[in-house]
């Protein structure tokens, strides 16, 4: 018999912007974190998403997207408030290059904080956090959607997600350990629901041997379900990242995930908060918020659940992005024409056959291969 033991994961945390980077850089533990320190001081492991990395100064990557980064000194708030863990493979761990991965393990591990889920090469990155607490294995797989930071051969950068290879390796490691998590960074932003591809794979790695998984990324929060008895958060939102606006109050709200390790019986709780809205830090819901937030919990749940409703929510989605997307694959970049397509004063200058073609080389598995192999170079 083994004593229980208590994992508590949280979301997308940025240190480098607005208020939270002042009240960081002063180690304002108490202005952050609030009621919710002790929450994050009693669990045996503690973990957050540090959503960029610790550097000072430094070069940017070329990407597609915001290059992030925070204070190296801001990481002693993370210290101070109790986390011991913290998940890396995201989309803006590598913003700042090999030299901005480097800093952030250095900085980490002078700190005392351990790290998961990107390394100086695919083989690093893949390495799972693995610990025997009170007579308890745990274990902690960190896995991100292939954006620019990810690594999949001899480069640094976050682990990638691969279903086969992620299911054949959670497989292997939930034989060793008795509790095997898998944190997820993947997600479409603003769309607080999954993909129906993303409930298929989450569904696939409890089916590889994971005892729960959990989802960040969409700065927003999701759902959840429990599938053969393991639960899968699909996206807890953001937990300290101060970009608030009125016109993004999903933004501000998210829960953490306390998962209760009994022996062989994993039940969690869901800890619902506010953060940096009108005050920064983080914030605990009124009586009225939190109704309203167990009402679309609920909501979202249920669509989760209906495979026919999920699939239709995320058809009007896609059309609700078709904007977006068709500006990206037009063969031009003109503004004005943009705006006149979009009003339909302006024919799309990708033909039917165009667009067919388009298609397949996305949709077969080979050309996708060849076309993703050429445009990395």
């Amino acid at each position: 018999m083994s004593d229980p033991i208590k994992i508590l994961i949280t979301g997308d945390t940025h240190l480098g912007s607005g208020r939270v980077e002042s009240l960081a850089i002063t180690n304002s533990t108490e202005q952050l974190f609030g009621n919710f320190t002790s929450k994050i001081q009693n669990a045996d492991i503690s973990v957050t998403n540090l959503e960029s990395p610790l550097i000072d100064k430094g070069s940017t990557i070329s990407k597609i997207g915001p290059n992030l980064k925070s204070p190296v000194q801001s990481l002693k708030v993370l210290k101070n408030v109790g986390f011991n863990l913290l998940t890396l493979a995201n989309n803006h761990i590598m913003d700042y290059g090999e030299e901005g991965l480097l800093s952030t393990l250095k900085a980490c591990s002078e700190t005392g904080i351990e790290t998961v889920g990107a390394g100086k090469n695919s083989k690093e990155a893949s390495q799972p956090f693995m610990k025997a607490i009170k007579g308890t294995r745990v274990g902690i797989l960190n896995i991100a959607e292939n954006e620019f930071g990810t690594t999949n051969n001899g480069s640094p950068g976050a682990y990638a997600l691969n279903p086969v290879k992620n299911f054949y390796q959670i497989n292997k490691i939930s034989e060793a350990v008795d509790n095997l998590i898998v944190v997820v960074h993947g997600g479409h932003e603003r769309y607080p629901l999954p993909s129906p591809r993303m409930k298929e794979t989450y569904h696939f790695f409890i089916d590889a041997g994971a005892a729960a998984v959990v989802g960040h990324h969409p700065h927003c929060y999701s759902g959840y379900e429990v599938y053969n008895n393991a639960p899968i958060f699909y996206s807890i939102g953001n937990f300290m990242f101060d970009k608030y606006t009125s016109a993004q109050s999903d933004w501000s709200k998210g829960y953490m995930v306390e998962l209760n390790i009994d022996n062989e019986s994993l039940e969690f709780d869901i800890i619902p908060y506010i953060q940096n809205a009108e005050n920064a830090g983080l914030h605990p819901l009124d009586k009225k918020e939190s109704g309203l937030f167990d009402d679309n919990i609920s909501k979202l749940n249920a669509v989760i659940s209906d495979n026919e409703e999920l699939d239709r929510r995320f058809k009007e989605f896609c059309e609700s992005s078709r904007n977006r997307y068709s500006a990206y694959i037009e063969p031009h970049s003109i503004r004005y024409i943009h705006a006149l397509r979009n009003r339909k004063l302006f024919p799309s200058l990708l033909s039917k056959r165009k667009k067919k073609l388009l298609l397949n080389l996305t949709r077969c598995e080979s050309h996708r291969d060849v076309l993703q192999n050429l445009l990395e170079e």
